[in-house]
């Protein structure tokens, strides 16, 4: 197996043993690939949560850059219960898990079709 596909299976263990989600392993798949490069990055793969600027990262370059949508108070909303659910006390929150759950929030699935 693969260091990405070692990945995809932490991420889909994050998502149904902290989060409560059954990953849909393909589109997990197309999310992580998406995130290119980054996820091998100790650093760049995780979102630290607690932190304004980080945020705001997320909201311009994944929601806004990479699903097209219209900037609004509803995409930090969204991104604040992805952290939530996450668990806020939880150290590593995987950039890939937030991206995919974010996807799913907004039903953008088909941008990864």
């Amino acid at each position: 197996m693969g260091k990405r596909d070692e990945l995809i299976a932490k991420y889909a263990d994050d998502l149904k043993n902290k989060c409560g989600i059954e990953p849909d392993m393909t589109l997990l798949e197309k999310v992580t690939i998406g995130c290119g490069p980054a996820i091998y990055n100790d650093d760049a793969s995780t979102v630290a949560g607690s932190q304004p600027a980080e945020l705001e990262t997320v909201k311009n370059n994944f929601l806004i850059k990479k699903l097209g949508m219209s900037d609004g108070p509803e995409l930090m909303d969204a991104i604040n219960s992805v952290i939530e659910t996450y668990g806020k006390s939880e150290r590593n929150k995987y950039r890939a898990v937030v991206y995919y759950m974010l996807t799913k929030h907004f039903g953008k699935e088909a941008h990864y079709g």
